[in-house]
């Protein structure tokens, strides 16, 4: 008896697409914290202390110079 299926993967280019687009995302959204946590000094986060003070306590944290 002979086998016609061949054992090959398939693969799906809307998954490689896909896995591509999150990848991009992922990084863009962490370059976006990270520019807020050590480079923002309340020029964009002006929505409030709180966020600021977040901001702040971020910079102590990751050893970023901010005073």
């Amino acid at each position: 008896m002979s086998s016609s299926a061949s054992s090959q993967p398939v693969v799906h280019p809307v998954g490689s697409a896909r896995l591509l687009w999150t990848v991009l995302a992922t990084v863009a959204v962490l370059t976006l914290l990270a520019y807020l946590v050590a480079f923002d000094q309340g020029a964009v986060s002006r929505s409030g202390m709180y966020l600021h003070e977040l901001m702040h306590d971020g910079r102590h944290l990751l050893g970023v110079p901010c005073h």
